[in-house]
């Protein structure tokens, strides 16, 4: 039923969207660095990668560059037609033929790089490896301005390991713990009330029975 809901919604949102992406692909294309997609090596269902698509945001070489697979509040690797997508998530919309195409699902645990996966403890490990990976997801509500926890770290990379990893990792485990259609159709809800009120705290009203948010997250 997931994976039907995946494909119907999808389609319908491919569809609505074509007169948006038509325009953000043209406008990538004469701007930047000429280039319009950006395919990355992520870890998906049963641990097994793929290429995650994402609108081009970042100079080409970014990986190697700077902070490597983790991006932070006013990244100089983000190019400025790159921040507006990134800040709209609209970034994020080409991943819609990944959830068509079956690696992904709309609503999951978002895909990590091989390098931020081994961040994270085995067990958490395995419950992210049992699930189809996901567009959005409670991680990415409750982080979602995760380069603004980054941007004060001396070291983001031991930061997001020490710190952001194990509270997004716990959230993944109540995720797979609560699946549901509801519960997807709740976040989906809940990833667009959170682009419009960012400081919202709806997502831990609504889910009550959250991880208990860190002492590191108050006040900021």
């Amino acid at each position: 039923m997931k994976r039907f809901f995946d494909i119907l919604l999808t389609s319908l949102a491919v569809l609505v969207l074509s007169p948006l992406l038509v325009p953000i692909m043209i406008i990538l294309k004469l701007t930047g660095e000429h280039y319009i997609f950006y395919c990355q090596e992520r870890v998906g269902k049963d641990r097994k990668p793929f290429g995650l698509m994402k609108f081009a945001t970042m100079l080409k070489d970014s990986p190697n560059i700077g902070t490597g697979d983790i991006t932070t509040r006013h990244d100089p690797r983000v190019l400025p037609f790159g921040r507006f997508l990134r800040k709209t998530k609209i970034n994020e919309l080409p991943q819609l033929f990944n959830i068509l195409k079956g690696d992904m699902s709309i609503i999951g645990p978002r895909p990590l790089t091989p390098r931020n996966f081994a961040y994270y403890s085995p067990e958490i490990q395995q419950a992210i490896g049992e699930l189809r990976p996901g567009l959005s997801g409670i991680g990415s509500v409750i982080f979602r301005d995760e380069e603004r926890y980054l941007a004060g770290a001396k070291n983001p990379a031991d930061f997001y390991r020490e710190f952001i990893a194990p509270y997004k990792g716990a959230l993944e485990i109540w995720y797979r713990s609560h699946a549901s259609l509801w519960v997807d159709f709740t976040i989906i809800f809940l990833t667009a009330w959170v682009i419009v009120f960012p400081k919202s705290e709806l997502p831990y009203r609504w889910f009550r029975d959250l991880p208990s948010r860190p002492e590191w997250m108050a006040g900021k």
